[in-house]
């Protein structure tokens, strides 16, 4: 009897992590629709707090941070996320998305590389 009433705690608690990942990651959606992207950011990082048991969830919510960032004009900050999504994260359709913000952060020139260090040549 301990032992099937130990399996159902686990099984409700694993149960509720997901439920509030997923209502936090609806929630950053919905803010990020209003333009709260600080608030969104906050969801966002509390619904990863909660998808330890659910790590594909993990390039989605990457993806909308960098777009969040890049709404508030950190694109630097926003190029690096896009680029963990590609890095960590390649076969996902997250990764797709993330390159095409990469081009277009680029065309716009929110993204340009830094100058070429001189070289010091040896006399």
């Amino acid at each position: 009897m301990r032992m099937i009433s130990l399996i159902l705690s686990l099984t409700l608690l694993a149960g509720c992590s997901r439920i509030t990942a997923d209502y936090h990651l609806d929630s950053a959606y919905k803010a990020y629709e209003k333009g709260e992207c600080g608030r969104a950011l906050l969801e966002l990082s509390q619904a990863e707090r909660n998808i330890r048991s659910r790590p594909y969830l993990q390039p989605e919510i990457s993806l909308l941070r960098g777009q969040c960032l890049e709404r508030d004009k950190l694109y630097v900050d926003a190029a690096q996320t896009y680029r963990f999504v590609l890095q960590n994260y390649p076969r996902s359709e997250y990764a797709f998305r993330a390159q095409a913000r990469l081009d277009t952060l680029e065309q716009l020139g929110h993204l340009r590389e830094p100058a070429a260090k001189p070289v010091a040549i040896g006399l």
